[in-house]
């Protein structure tokens, strides 16, 4: 009779914590849950990744009533937005923030992927 050698339990590697998907500062979250309260209650923020500009990738922002099926669902502060399943690669962890200008006031993200934007800031480059 042989003996045969059973291999012992496979060692892996610790695996490490990825960063969250996508997290939003107090004034961003303050005030999509305003939005959310009036002009478009009863819908989601759903922020997707979209072809176009100097730099080829653009950030998406559409108000939709329920998730798609691709969507991912983020919560941050209490205040739930979606995110394309598409864009996920793309957007991890990234901030969304709200400012507030001179001339105009909207949300803009600080994306650690971004390896560049174009002049006019409407696009970027991963």
């Amino acid at each position: 009779m042989t003996e045969h050698n059973t291999p012992s339990a496979t060692t892996t590697a610790p695996r490490r914590a990825l960063p969250p998907l996508l997290t939003m500062t107090d004034r961003a979250a303050q005030r999509l849950e305003k939005l959310y309260q009036t002009n478009h209650a009863g819908h989601l923020l759903r922020i997707a990744i979209s072809t176009k500009g100097c730099s080829g990738h653009a950030y998406d922002m559409s108000f939709v009533a329920q998730p798609g099926p691709g969507d991912e669902v983020v919560v941050d502060k209490g205040v739930t937005l979606l995110v394309d399943r598409k864009a996920t690669l793309f957007l991890i962890g990234s901030v969304m923030d709200y400012e507030v200008r001179q001339l105009e006031s909207g949300f803009t993200f600080s994306n650690p992927n971004e390896k560049g934007r174009c002049g006019c800031g409407e696009s970027f480059h991963v």
